[in-house]
C-alpha cells in the first residue's frame, strides 16, 4: 500500500527510509534565475572582494566568480562490479553460456573477417564506391555482426520507427553509450562512419571498417578534422555512397546526459535522421564508461538477456535562412536527442574523458572532480584539450588530496617560489570560494582566464624586453632583479628553480621564446613582474 503524502507543511517530504537508505542521488539540481544563469556564463564580469587584492589588475582582469561546478558525471559507469547475490549467482550460473557465447563470438568475427578479406581482395580503388557484387559479399559480415549481437546478450533489439532512404536524409547521427551501436549499424544500415585513425590499427575490426570505407579523422588536427567534413560532404551528396554515420558526442557516455556535439555532421548541411540508442536495465549498466572493455565485455557475456532500443527519429533539415549556421544545426539536433532520451545536455567533451582517464590511470579518487565541461572551457577561454592535460599534469604535481584538493603548501611548492606573500596572493585569486584550498576546475580556469586577457601576451614581451640588454638572452641574476619586487627575499635555490622552469631548452639561458613558453605555460607567474608593466603597457596602449 503507497504511503500518504503529508498533509501539513511541517512533515519532511521524503520518509525516514528514503533519508536512511544507501543510494546517493542522482543528479543534484541547482535552480537558478534566468539572470545569475548569464551571469555564470560571464566569469570575467563578476568581481568579488579580496583582502589579498588583485595580483592581475595590471592586465585589466578583474578577479573572476566562477560558475558552479554541475555535479554530473556523463561518464560514469553505474555497476562497474558484480555486486549483490543475484549477480554473483547469476554470474556462476551463466558461467557454461559465457564460454558457449565467447566461441560464437570468436567464429563469428573469424568469418566476417574471412568475408571481409575476399571482398575487398584486388579492390584498388578505394575513393569511389564500393561495387554492387563486393557489397554482396560483406552480407556474410553483417550477418555475423548480428550473430555477435546475439552473443553478447541481445537476443532481439526493440525497434521504434524506421530508417528513411538515403536519397532523404544521407547522414544519420546517434548518441553513442557503448560499442554496441557500431556493430549495430554495420548490420542494419551498413554505412560509411568517421572513426579514429587509431581504429585502423585493432586487428579484425581494422579490416572491417575499411569496407565501409570509412573517414579517419585525427581530432587534435585542424587539417584532418577539415578533410573529414569535406569527405562527409561528398559521400553524402553521392547516392553511390552508403549513407554517412557519426557520433557527434565523440565519445562514449552512460545514456544519462548527452554531451557536446561536434559539428562535422552538420557543416554539410544535408538533412540528417537523428536516431536514439536506449539501454533499460535494473542490475547491469552497459555503458562503457568507468570500466575497462574486457570487464564490460565479460559482464555481458554472462547476463541472461540484454535489452537495447532503437528508436529512429523524424529527419531534420536544415533551415535556408542565414542566420541558421552548422552550430545552430546542431543545437537543433541535439535538443531532439535529448528531448527524446528525456536527459540532460552538458558542456562536457571527449576533452573530460581525457582528463578522467589520466586521473584514473595514476589511481586518484573522485576522478569525476577532474573534468571541467571542456566544451565550454574551450569556448570561453580558448584553452585546447592538450592545453588543458598540462595543466592537470601540473596540478597533480601539487599532490592533491583524496577528495581532489590542493592546500596553499602543494601550491606553493610547483610556483617554485616556497610559501610568501606573493604565492598566497594567487592562492586566494584562484580560491573564489575562500575555502583554503582550490580545485583542479579553480586552477585551469582561473590560469585560462589570465592567458585570455587581451594584454597578457604584450605583457610577456614587455617584461622580457625590460631586462634585455640586447643579446637576446636572461641570465639567472637578472631574472633574479626581474622578480626581485614580487619576492623580494627570494632563497638563491628557490631563483634557481625558477630559472629552470624557464629556460625550457636547457641550454642555461633564457631566450625570448623560453620566456613566452614558460608563462604560455604558467600564466600566473606573469604577476611576477606587474611592478615593471603597469605604467610601460599603460603607455602603449595610449
Amino acid at each position: 500500500m503507497a504511503a500518504e503524502p503529508p498533509s501539513d507543511l511541517d512533515s519532511p517530504l521524503l520518509p525516514q527510509w528514503y533519508s536512511a537508505g544507501e543510494s546517493e542521488p542522482e543528479v543534484i539540481v541547482v535552480i537558478t534565475s534566468d539572470e545569475e544563469q548569464q551571469q555564470q556564463q560571464k566569469p570575467s564580469e563578476n568581481v568579488i572582494a579580496s583582502d589579498y587584492g588583485n595580483p592581475f589588475d595590471f592586465l585589466g582582469a578583474s578577479l573572476p566568480s566562477l560558475p558552479p561546478p554541475t555535479p554530473a558525471d556523463p561518464f560514469r559507469n553505474h555497476t562497474p562490479n558484480i555486486e549483490g547475490l543475484y549477480e554473483w549467482a547469476k554470474t556462476i550460473v551463466c558461467l557454461p553460456i559465457a564460454a558457449v557465447r565467447m566461441v560464437m563470438f570468436g567464429l563469428c568475427l573469424a568469418v566476417g573477417y574471412v568475408a571481409t578479406k575476399v571482398a575487398l581482395e584486388g579492390w584498388k580503388d578505394r575513393e569511389s564506391p564500393m561495387p554492387r557484387w563486393r557489397q554482396g559479399i560483406m552480407w556474410i559480415t553483417r550477418l555475423c555482426s548480428r550473430f555477435i549481437l546475439f552473443s553478447f546478450g541481445y537476443h532481439w533489439i526493440r525497434r521504434i520507427g524506421k530508417p528513411v532512404s538515403r536519397e532523404i536524409a544521407p547522414i544519420v547521427v546517434s548518441n553513442h553509450v557503448s560499442y554496441i551501436e557500431p556493430i549495430f549499424f554495420f548490420y542494419e544500415l551498413f554505412p560509411t562512419i568517421v572513426a579514429s585513425e587509431s581504429h585502423d590499427s585493432i586487428p579484425f575490426v581494422g579490416t572491417i571498417i575499411r569496407a565501409m570505407q570509412v573517414i579517419y579523422v585525427n581530432r587534435f588536427s585542424p587539417m584532418s578534422r577539415k578533410h573529414a567534413v569535406n569527405e562527409i560532404k561528398r559521400k553524402a551528396s553521392c547516392d553511390e555512397f552508403p549513407r554517412v554515420l557519426l557520433f557527434p558526442e565523440g565519445t562514449t557516455t552512460n545514456g544519462r546526459f548527452l554531451i557536446s556535439f561536434q559539428l562535422g555532421a552538420f557543416i554539410p548541411g544535408f538533412p540528417i535522421q537523428p536516431v536514439v540508442v536506449r539501454y533499460p536495465y535494473i542490475h547491469f549498466d552497459q555503458s562503457w564508461g568507468h570500466i575497462s572493455l574486457v570487464k564490460l565485455m565479460f559482464r555481458m557475456f554472462t547476463q541472461f538477456h540484454n535489452f537495447m532500443e532503437v528508436e529512429y527519429l523524424p529527419v531534420i533539415t536544415p533551415r535556408n535562412d542565414k542566420q541558421e549556421n552548422a552550430i545552430h544545426f546542431a543545437e537543433r539536433a541535439s535538443h531532439v536527442l535529448a528531448g527524446a532520451l528525456n536527459v540532460l545536455q552538458t558542456s562536457h567533451s571527449y576533452g573530460d574523458l581525457m582528463l578522467l582517464t589520466k586521473a584514473a590511470q595514476l589511481g586518484l579518487d573522485n576522478v569525476s572532480e577532474y573534468t571541467v565541461e571542456m566544451a565550454w572551457v574551450e569556448r570561453s577561454f580558448n584553452i585546447s584539450t592538450s592545453e588543458a592535460i598540462d595543466f592537470l599534469d601540473k596540478f597533480l604535481s601539487m599532490k592533491p588530496d583524496s577528495r581532489g584538493h590542493v592546500n596553499i603548501q602543494g601550491f606553493s611548492a610547483v610556483l617554485r617560489l616556497g610559501l610568501c606573500p606573493f604565492t598566497e596572493k594567487i592562492f586566494t585569486f584562484l580560491d573564489v570560494e575562500k575555502c583554503g584550498y582550490i580545485t583542479f576546475r579553480q586552477f585551469l580556469l582561473g590560469s585560462a582566464y589570465v592567458l585570455k586577457q587581451p594584454l597578457f601576451k604584450q605583457a610577456c614581451i614587455a617584461a622580457y624586453d625590460k631586462f634585455d640588454d640586447g643579446h637576446g638572452y636572461m641570465s639567472m641574476r637578472q631574472l633574479g632583479n626581474l622578480v626581485q619586487h614580487a619576492v623580494p627575499n627570494l632563497h638563491h635555490e628557490k631563483l634557481g628553480q625558477l630559472f629552470k622552469l624557464f629556460n625550457v631548452d636547457d641550454d642555461g639561458l633564457i631566450s625570448r621564446d623560453d620566456f613566452m613558453s614558460c608563462l604560455r605555460r604558467n600564466p600566473l607567474l606573469i604577476a611576477l613582474f606587474a611592478a615593471h608593466l603597469n605604467f610601460h603597457i599603460s603607455l602603449e596602449v595610449l
